[in-house]
């Protein structure tokens, strides 16, 4: 850790795309596969000899005991040389393990969070410190004059609840005993350009909407045949 301090080294975790690892049932079940996960995809998440990542052979109580205790030494690791002023960013490598691009981001935010990480810190490691890491925080990275205008504006608190960011939103129970979804990124700001992120979700919905309907494909758990 001393020696990626002194190097001003940049950690960035991507704690997300091994998560399924400590709890495969949880991964396989996030509510956004059916409407958002493409058939190609969820056939390439199936365990497989060949598939890279999907390595669910024979996935077992042992095997996530072991990682969640990995996760608990690697955790304190990021949150130590973070607290020692090392930069840590926040990233997903999505598109494996049954991580999902765009709800993976956001999920690697919660893990952040899980390994210590002060909600401000979380939203810091998402934005400033990884303009810094690329060199590019004269232009992005912090609300100020003269920078790039990249912003996503949403109606809740992502500080009280990291949930809110989810394309799906966040379950929330009102005064008057109403279950309702709140949150989802209304809009998306990149470069001063305004778009509809409510839409631009929907398109994705309707792509795999369509490539089932064009296959008769039917999502179903790995080794369930009818």
């Amino acid at each position: 850790m001393n020696e990626l301090l002194e190097l001003d080294f940049t950690l960035d975790p991507t704690f997300n795309i091994y998560e399924a690892s400590r709890d495969l049932h949880r991964a396989r079940r996030a509510e956004w596969h059916e409407d958002y996960t493409i058939p190609s995809l969820w056939k390439f998440y199936e365990p497989s000899k060949i598939s890279h990542g999907s390595y669910w052979h024979f996935w077992g109580t042992e095997q996530e005991i072991s990682w969640r205790k990995n996760y608990q030494l690697w955790m304190t690791f990021i949150n130590e040389y973070k607290n020692r002023g090392g930069r840590v960013t926040a990233g997903s490598d999505s598109g494996f393990i049954y991580q999902l691009y765009g709800f993976a981001y956001v999920r690697e935010l919660e893990l952040l969070r899980e390994a210590g990480f002060h909600p401000l810190e979380v939203i810091r490691a998402a934005t400033l410190n990884g303009a810094e890491a690329l060199g590019w925080d004269e232009k992005i990275g912090s609300i100020q004059i003269g920078k790039l205008a990249d912003f996503v504006i949403i109606e809740e608190n992502p500080l009280e609840n990291l949930k809110v960011l989810y394309g799906t939103g966040a379950i929330k129970l009102t005064s008057e005993n109403e279950v309702t979804r709140v949150g989802g990124v209304k809009y998306t700001i990149k470069d001063g350009v305004i778009y509809d992120a409510k839409k631009l979700l929907q398109e994705v919905k309707d792509m795999v909407d369509n490539e089932k309907g064009e296959t008769n494909w039917q999502l179903k758990q790995p080794g369930i045949k009818n």
